[in-house]
């Protein structure tokens, strides 16, 4: 009898054990979210752009600020663009700086696809039209802030 009352509390324990790492798995493990970026540049050699847009992750919308810069950029657009966000553990992952380097030209009406990514591994996924006309060579950078 007394073994059995052994056998039945390790495997109590084992089970116990086995669901606590199934829920911290799980809440670490990274996750995808929603993304709508509305932003604004200009330049001419050193482009500038600012912006704003909304993350939406695990049912909650959150504000987003945007600031951006260029080398070797000229024109003026607007870009609406939209996405996904991969590899957040949480919400603030979003915020920090996007690199991406590549050249590129964009005519009134074109589109735009982008790919960015952040030093905590935040993956960017986006596309949306363009309007106005930019041409843009080399480096470009943005950053994004929780607002």
């Amino acid at each position: 009898m007394l073994s059995l009352a052994r056998t039945l509390k390790f495997a109590l324990a084992v089970v116990v054990v086995v669901a606590f790492s199934s829920v911290q798995s799980y809440a670490q493990a990274p996750g995808t979210g929603s993304v709508r970026l509305n932003i604004v540049k200009a330049g001419f050699i050193i482009g500038v752009g600012g912006g704003s847009g909304v993350l939406h992750y695990h049912g909650r919308n959150y504000p987003l600020r945007l600031g951006g810069m260029g080398i070797g950029s000229l024109g003026v657009a607007s870009v609406s663009l939209a996405g996904t966000a991969s590899n957040l553990r949480s919400p603030s992952d979003i915020a920090g700086t996007y690199g991406a380097a590549g050249a590129g030209a964009t005519f009134v009406g074109g589109g735009q696809v982008v790919r960015l990514r952040n030093e905590r591994g935040v993956v960017l996924r986006l596309s949306g039209p363009q309007i106005g006309f930019q041409v843009s060579l080399g480096l470009a950078g943005m950053t994004i802030a929780m607002r």
